[in-house]
């Protein structure tokens, strides 16, 4: 049994677990790297997919969108009604969800029936990233907390590092249901595991923000929707142009909402602060541009050069084993350097090996050209990774932890889901799948759009805080 203590601000948490830290990283560690997994684990599989569903271009960004946007249309509200009914409560119920999906993701037969297995994969996710966060957080002292993070991030960096490889490696030597498959077992032991080692919390009572909730997820959908069938339906079809201004009226609303509304479900005010505006906006311009290119880079050794998944997915390893090494490392010495030294450097790399990669590629390309920017990329993202965890937990009081977090990881999966999008439709207006040459046509178009864009977010990281901001110096006006 667990004592029930009252905090000074109203907050209801439970009196601690002994628990070692190896157990609390394995409670909130395992579930993060199986929703982080399966943001890349089908992109080695799409060209399978594609063929064995006869599924479509749009289809195929559907299958990455339906759950990113799922998952970023319920973040906010997943880390609001964890404050309310217990964080624990609602990771394990996300775990349970997104378990329950995963079996639905791998009996699918259409297209379609992927696409909604695949939505409500993002429902459970949704509840799982943000709150393993703060339940890290709530679980290690503060001395340690910048180290734990790190190799949170770190795990989360494992989980980008073996989607394409596990991805691949099971379309291989099974088929493509299995790499849903895989999810079932693992989200078994997860359940009982979280259970068990972590404590439950509540932070400031907050009443579901639904109007919010509905404005927020509609203009997200609106305007990731219109972007995606723009070039194949033109921009200027009455669809299209419906999708953006419907979509750009709803996400207006919505601002005006949330300034009127007394329990918002973006608190506006944590944005008055510089550091968590600026990492929150570095970190939308790195989700974009990157995952963006990821989405047809990774596509490139199989439509190109006639790989196998798992020959592509381990290809891919130089840039996707990356972050799962330099996570940590940042996390260990963040307190020291400040967040900005390490996140600008590492858009800095993450624009150069765009360039790099965009610069080098051709139908005949040999493997090697692309180790060293493959590196830097993965070096560049783990750079990030940590670092922005910090600052957007150091901007917060305990009670808006759980809103900051679900903040920034709906601004980041907004961000791969528009990056996707908007990268396809340059890609589509310069190529398509047709042969090898048209592939590389529109794929390097692409990915030049998407340094642009990660050297944008460079530029923006420069207002961060220094390393005398990095602790509770984060925080500016408006705590």
């Amino acid at each position: 049994m667990t004592d029930i203590l009252e905090t000074s601000t109203g907050a209801t948490e439970y009196a601690p677990k002994a628990r070692s830290l190896a157990a609390v990283l394995a409670a909130v560690g395992i579930p993060m790297f199986m929703v982080t997994l399966d943001n890349l684990v089908v992109t080695n599989a799409l060209p399978v997919i594609r063929t064995q569903l006869g599924a479509s271009l749009t289809d195929l960004q559907w299958f990455v969108n339906a759950y990113t946007l799922s998952f970023a249309s319920l973040l906010l509200t997943a880390s609001a009604l964890g404050d309310r009914i217990g964080r624990r409560r609602l990771y394990l119920a996300g775990i349970a969800l997104f378990t329950v999906a995963s079996a639905a993701c791998a009996l699918a037969t259409e297209p379609w029936m992927l696409i909604a297995a695949r939505a409500v994969q993002g429902f459970g996710a949704a509840a799982v990233m943000p709150l393993s966060l703060t339940l890290l957080s709530a679980a290690v002292p503060e001395k340690t907390r910048s180290a734990a993070i790190g190799i949170w991030g770190g795990i989360s960096g494992l989980g980008v590092a073996l989607g394409p490889v596990i991805g691949g490696a099971v379309v291989d030597g099974l088929s493509w249901h299995w790499i849903f498959w895989i999810n079932v077992p693992v989200g078994i032991v997860a359940v009982p595991l979280a259970a068990w080692v972590l404590n439950e919390s509540f932070g400031g009572a907050r009443k579901a923000d639904l109007v919010g909730l509905l404005l927020s997820a509609g203009g997200v959908l609106g305007v990731v929707w219109g972007v995606i069938h723009g070039s194949g339906d033109g921009w200027t079809s009455g669809q299209v142009l419906g999708g953006l201004i419907g979509g750009t009226a709803l996400l207006a609303a919505f601002v005006v909402w949330e300034h009127r509304v007394a329990d918002p479900m973006l608190p506006l005010r944590l944005f008055r602060s510089r550091g968590f505006s600026a990492v929150n906006t570095t970190l939308f311009t790195f989700s974009l541009g990157v995952f963006g290119s990821i989405f047809l880079l990774s596509q490139f050794f199989q439509v190109v050069q006639g790989l196998t998944p798992l020959q592509s997915g381990i290809r891919t390893l130089p840039w996707t084993l990356a972050p799962m090494v330099v996570a940590p490392l940042a996390g260990l010495i963040v307190d020291r350097v400040g967040p900005r030294v390490l996140i600008v450097t590492g858009q800095v790399l993450l624009c150069a090996a765009l360039t790099w990669m965009a610069l080098i590629t051709t139908v005949h390309v040999e493997f090697g050209s692309f180790v060293l920017p493959f590196l830097l990329g993965g070096i560049g993202m783990g750079l990030t990774f940590a670092p922005a965890s910090s600052v957007v937990m150091a901007s917060a009081e305990p009670d808006d932890q759980g809103m900051a977090s679900g903040t920034n990881n709906t601004i980041r999966e907004v961000g791969v889901a528009m990056g996707i999008a908007i990268l396809v439709s340059v890609f589509s207006s310069h190529g398509s799948y047709l042969s090898p040459q048209s592939y590389v046509n529109g794929l390097v178009p692409a990915v030049e759009v998407g340094a642009v864009i990660v050297a944008v977010g460079a530029v923006v990281a420069l207002l961060l805080p220094g390393r005398k901001g990095s602790g509770s110096g984060v925080k500016t006006s408006g705590h």
